[in-house]
């Protein structure tokens, strides 16, 4: 395997029922949303691991002894360093993870852990897309939000203090204030984040591993469920920041 020079930056939350995936209550019960974030998050870990980048970090909040998959979650940390996330706002938090994964020296890539289709094959091209020259790489959401940010120079990170969070033109104001900032900025792959529950199937679609595990499990008890949720509309409201799946 080709070893990536890059940081490979998680930023994630202890899947906690109650607290984590709560735009999937109802239909899902608080246990099975945060059941079905600890499977997004163990496939998020284990593709990360096998990506070939040169360095995986998470940055942490919550508390994983109350979480889903507790043990799988933290015997999977061991592979990586681990540093909790500082700040006030989710803009505030995220440019201070950049910071703080940038200390390793290397270029930073960081995704979030709604994203479960993407594989250790895709993060490794995100990853060489940044090596290859621009400023920085932009993932977008199809809700408008982004997947993945990847910087060369860390003091771009700071415009992210500064961009409203969880909208939907979050990822045309990120592009932009880094624009601002001086830094060429290069597209990747439009992904969908798991932030309703129409979102589960076309994701798991696009997965192997425990996610698509337990998305098959979780609709065959909620068949129809998310029929109110289909729509030609996407928003970007939500109870809690880390629900939109990253940005």
């Amino acid at each position: 395997m080709t070893v990536l020079p890059l940081t490979l930056l998680v930023v994630a939350k202890a899947p906690v029922a109650g607290f984590a995936k709560t735009r999937l209550t109802p239909p899902l019960s608080p246990a099975e949303a945060a059941d079905l974030a600890a499977a997004a998050l163990l496939d998020t870990l284990a593709a990360v691991r096998d990506s070939g980048a040169a360095r995986g970090v998470v940055a942490w909040t919550g508390d994983l002894a109350r979480a889903c998959r507790a043990r799988e979650i933290g015997s999977a940390l061991t592979d990586f360093d681990v540093f909790p996330q500082r700040g006030d706002g989710f803009g505030v938090r995220l440019a201070n993870a950049h910071a703080d994964a940038a200390r390793l020296g290397l270029p930073v890539l960081q995704i979030g852990m709604d994203t479960p289709q993407a594989g250790p094959a895709l993060l490794a091209e995100c990853g060489a897309r940044l090596l290859a020259g621009p400023d920085a790489v932009l993932g977008p959401a199809a809700d408008g939000g982004w997947w993945a940010l990847g910087l060369c120079d860390v003091r771009a990170a700071r415009v992210l203090a500064e961009v409203p969070m969880s909208t939907d033109r979050t990822g045309d104001l990120t592009r932009e204030a880094l624009a601002r900032n001086g830094c060429r900025v290069a597209m990747l792959r439009e992904l969908i984040d798991v932030d309703l529950f129409t979102d589960i199937a076309e994701v798991a679609a696009g997965c192997r591993g425990l996610f698509a595990a337990a998305a098959e499990s979780l609709s065959q008890c909620h068949r129809g469920a998310g029929d109110s949720q289909r729509s030609g509309h996407r928003t970007r409201e939500c109870d809690d920041e880390f629900d939109c799946a990253g940005p």
